[in-house]
């Protein structure tokens, strides 16, 4: 039973309304928004008068009228409840009595400051409850390492511990924390950092706006990434900083003479934000020479620290720096974040310093229970085991993703040319557009994110989606990647070539041997990759994809009933697959039973290049 005897109702003795109409319209705002909730007892009606300070009876009358209306329901000798359906009740019931609305006030003239909003895409918020989530930054439950995380909990409540932190003062972090940080975590991105270069922040956000309030004005230049993280690009713009867009390319942020006149540049070199490309050793370096030449800074967001998983990973901006130029910003695990929210900047003293004062004045430090628990978190090993298991799955769903979209989405999408991380930037055919895309797999249960919040200008976003693996775990991939495919087709039907409406000859049986034995199909993977598959006479299959043949495997093909048959003993998950196949020129297309373009390749016999 629920009871609700300890809010308090207050009565205007200005008020135009008697009393027992105030306490009716009182009773009716509490209930509706919910400070009653459905099937509460409401406070007996002497205690209500003697809190109200009126004639008991007066407060009867009000009990009784909304029981007539159907908001509350009495019970002998118990009292006066809230409805079960009261809330709808409220919304129909008229308030005659009621008076004019009193809030006139021009806010305008109160708020100095208006932060522009980021247009952050908004997932939905049941985002689990749909069987392909395939978003980046929302971790399902299973990630989180609740029982290290509740050991390390339970050591910082220690009593020694508590006295420690409890007592603390308030300006500086935990040096547990501190020091963990700078000897466990700095050192893997081959940085180096004394304790008065760290600071412990609300998670990286804050340490982007407490970076962003002490460096940008009106006359500080900032170079940002396009596409950017569109919180940065809110945040510089309401300091009214002025903003160099700088594009985005397969090597990172394109380093040239647009950077000569800027204070800073923002950059995301691990894995960009939101291609997931990582910028090259070249580009870095480049970038570090001409913040000397022209003087600027870096700030380094690692948000991700770098987790290659085709390629050796590249040291962090800030190892690299001998001036002190770059600031590094970053976080414990991205799955630790939403509960612990906690992160760090390493740059000068000097910088550290006004952070920590800017910081003092917004919300202290963050809470130092919190640090001492992470603190042993990291002391413990847990945060390296727990590092390593991360970077097994993600490696695992991120690959079965690549996979997928090869498999299903070859003829179609196009990704960035991104080594690692957790997400996959797919550009749709011309014929689907984006939002509509979004929209219409949200309805089958597949959850994407469209990409125009993340471009200066949305014109920019070039009909692209991202697809992340956070979220979804590895065994749904395939077929949520599946069923995306069935939909990219049904909605590009109109658009594209099928196969009654395709140029070029439908080869049968006899032509299909005879073109298609002892040449070679040259095409590309959907990550931009090229592959070559040898059709041998005895039936078998050599296929070699990338750029040093590191992507090989064997299987065999035939002929048969009109349709050209393969099947891989890894490849395309092993699996038989048949096709109709039109040669135009010398290119093969190849069509499904339902006539749909599948893949495109160019037919050949000229040798191909070993690795």
């Amino acid at each position: 039973m629920v009871q609700v005897s300890d809010a308090i109702l207050y009565l205007d003795p200005t008020s135009r309304l008697n009393l027992q109409s105030q306490i009716r319209q009182k009773l009716v705002d509490a209930i509706s928004t919910g400070v009653f909730p459905a099937g509460s007892r409401l406070p007996s009606s002497r205690k209500l008068a003697i809190q109200l300070r009126v004639a008991r009876n007066t407060v009867v009358l009000a009990y009784r009228q909304l029981v007539d209306e159907g908001i509350l329901v009495s019970r002998e000798r118990s009292g006066f409840y809230v409805a079960d359906d009261s809330t709808k009740t409220c919304l129909t019931v008229p308030r005659a009595e009621s008076e004019p609305h009193k809030d006139h006030l021009d806010w305008q003239k109160f708020i100095q400051r208006e932060t522009a909003s980021s247009q952050r895409f908004k997932h939905p918020s049941n985002w689990q409850a749909y069987p392909y989530p395939f978003l980046d930054g929302q971790f399902e439950a299973s990630l989180y390492p609740i029982q290290t995380w509740r050991e390390a909990t339970r050591l910082s409540l220690g009593v020694r511990d508590v006295n420690q932190w409890s007592t603390h003062n308030d300006e500086v972090d935990d040096c547990m924390l501190i020091d963990e940080i700078r000897t466990k975590i700095l050192p893997r991105r081959g940085i180096q950092a004394r304790a008065e270069e760290i600071l412990i922040t609300v998670g990286a956000q804050q340490a982007l706006y407490l970076l962003i309030q002490i460096l940008a004005d009106e006359s500080s230049t900032f170079a940002i990434e396009d596409p950017c993280n569109p919180d940065l690009r809110a945040m510089l713009s309401a300091n009214n900083a002025p903003i160099i867009n700088q594009p985005v390319d397969a090597g990172g942020l394109v380093v040239d003479s647009n950077l000569e006149s800027v204070r800073c540049v923002c950059v995301t070199p691990s894995h960009q934000v939101p291609t997931a490309v990582t910028m090259s050793q070249n580009r870095r370096l480049e970038l570090l020479d001409m913040a000397h030449k022209h003087d600027f800074l870096i700030i380094e967001d690692d948000f991700e620290s770098e987790s290659n998983y085709l390629g050796s990973n590249h040291p962090a901006l800030r190892s690299m720096d001998s001036e002190n130029r770059v600031v590094y910003v970053s976080s414990l695990s991205k799955v630790l974040a939403p509960g612990v929210s906690l992160g760090f900047m390493v740059a000068a003293p000097e910088i550290i310093a006004a952070a920590r004062g800017l910081r003092q004045l917004m919300a202290r430090n963050p809470p130092l229970n919190n640090q001492r628990a992470a603190a042993y978190f990291l002391s413990l090993g847990h945060y390296d085991t727990y590092m390593l298991r991360l970077s097994q799955v993600f490696r695992e769903r991120w690959n079965a993703l690549r996979d997928a979209l090869n498999y299903f989405l070859q003829q179609y999408s196009i990704t960035s040319a991104s080594q690692g991380g957790t997400t996959c930037w797919v550009r749709a055919p011309d014929g689907v557009p984006v939002n509509t895309l979004v929209t219409e797999a949200a309805k089958r249960g597949i959850l994407l994110e469209p990409v125009s919040h993340f471009f200066a200008s949305p014109k920019e976003a070039d009909n692209s989606f991202r697809m992340g693996v956070t979220s979804i775990a590895a065994d749904k991939i395939r077929e949520g990647v599946e069923q995306l495919a069935q939909l990219i087709r049904s909605m590009a039907s109109g658009a594209e070539e099928n196969l009654d409406s395709a140029s070029g000859e439908l080869l049968s049986e006899s032509s299909l041997r005879q073109h298609l034995t002892g040449n070679r199909l040259l095409s590309k993977t959907v990550y931009g990759d090229p592959f070559s598959i040898e059709l041998r006479a005895d039936g078998s299959l050599i296929g070699m994809a990338g750029y040093r043949n590191e992507d090989c495997d064997n299987g065999r093909w035939w002929v048969e009933q009109g349709k050209w048959y393969r099947c891989w003993n890894k490849w395309a998950y092993a699996e038989t697959a048949g096709f109709f196949i039109v040669l135009d020129g010398n290119r093969v297309k190849m069509f499904n039973d339902d006539k749909q373009k599948i893949f495109s390749a160019v037919l050949t016999n000229d040798p191909w290049p070993q690795g």
